[in-house]
């Protein structure tokens, strides 16, 4: 069933970090908005789902902007995931974050991070957030973006999907996946992993991990570091744990995002997406 409107609108006035994802660091990063166009959407989707977007782009834009699609973590896109979109709108991107638990649910006011998983992203279907995707990107396309030069970057739940959708879509130019798991269960909602797909992917990705993440062994990440063709690559930040670019939690390493961070963009850059 669509969202109804007024409990989008009522999501859109708690859009602060989820409660599952405290404590809070003591300074989170906020990025200004000065100079940006930013604001919330209902984009259609292909099963009549009124599908809640954030985006920002810069405000003085002429021509058509490349295309960022940013997927957010099992938080949902909250305050973090919507700075990324203005870090990225001041490059010069037309950044979009989709909120793809909206059937199942918000995350945002769940404090308890394994009913978040069991109640909601455990019954995410995988082909519903591609076409969720598609449809975002096709929303894009209407609204000032060029479609021809579109990236997609994601967060640990995200960085998961951009795998899967650089796999799918092969018009992509580049993807960049954050702390993304490699492997897991193969069902209905599932079918497919990472690393299933690492040696079909035609869409160049960066997957930025951590050499102490406790979630995502190293064995996964060296396995897709060998399955993988020439245009993807993979980074290793040795002393680094899960969620190093999330500055609002206690996990976050400013020298290891800081990289992480010039490194996506570089990456963006040199594939096509910026410029």
């Amino acid at each position: 069933m669509p969202l109804p409107r007024r409990t989008f609108l009522a999501c859109l006035a708690t859009t602060a970090y989820a409660l599952a994802a405290g404590p809070l660091a003591a300074a989170p990063t906020r990025t200004p908005d000065t100079g940006l166009a930013q604001g919330d959407a209902l984009v259609d989707t292909a099963d009549g789902q009124h599908l809640p977007v954030y985006w920002a782009r810069p405000a003085a834009a002429v021509g058509k902007l490349p295309v960022v699609l940013v997927v957010q973590e099992i938080f949902g896109v909250h305050e973090h995931i919507r700075d990324v979109c203005r870090r990225l709108a001041h490059q010069g991107y037309f950044a979009l974050a989709p909120e793809l638990f909206v059937r199942q649910g918000d995350p945002r006011g769940k404090a308890d991070v394994q009913a978040i998983l069991a109640d909601i992203v455990a019954k995410v279907p995988d082909r519903q957030v591609m076409d969720d995707l598609d449809a975002t990107l096709a929303w894009a396309g209407r609204h000032g973006g060029d479609s021809a030069r579109a990236g997609v970057v994601g967060f640990c739940w995200g960085g998961r999907i951009v795998w899967l959708y650089a796999a799918a879509r092969p018009n992509l130019k580049a993807g960049v996946a954050f702390y993304g798991r490699l492997a897991g269960k193969h069902d209905a909602l599932t079918p497919q992993q990472p690393l299933d797909v690492a040696g079909e992917l035609k869409v160049p990705v960066l997957g930025l991990y951590g050499g102490k993440d406790e979630g995502i062994p190293q064995a996964d990440v060296d396995a897709m570091r060998r399955r993988l063709s020439a245009s993807g690559q993979i980074v290793v930040y040795p002393d680094a744990g899960h969620a190093f670019h999330a500055d609002y939690r206690a996990s976050y390493q400013p020298d290891v995002a800081r990289d992480a961070w010039a490194r996506t963009l570089q990456w963006l850059q040199q594939m096509g997406v910026g410029g």
